[in-house]
């Protein structure tokens, strides 16, 4: 699975764990929502920074993003 698919399947996993929306999570991460629903779907490359600003939005590190 390449990076991107990792990134799409744990950020909404993780998301939907914490009981988040995506508009919540783009807040804290200071993205907006379009943004975060295109990466969710797998369909946008993340930038290093969107990456950890996500990472903190969710508590998480980012590379647990990144975890098989």
């Amino acid at each position: 699975m390449d990076a991107v698919a990792l990134l799409a399947r744990n950020a909404q996993r993780i998301r939907k764990g914490l009981g988040l929306s995506q508009e919540e999570v783009a807040f804290r991460a200071g993205l907006k929502r379009s943004y975060l629903s295109d990466l969710e779907r797998g369909t946008r490359n993340p930038s290093v920074r969107a990456l950890g600003r996500i990472a903190h939005a969710l508590d998480v590190s980012p590379s647990r993003l990144l975890d098989l």
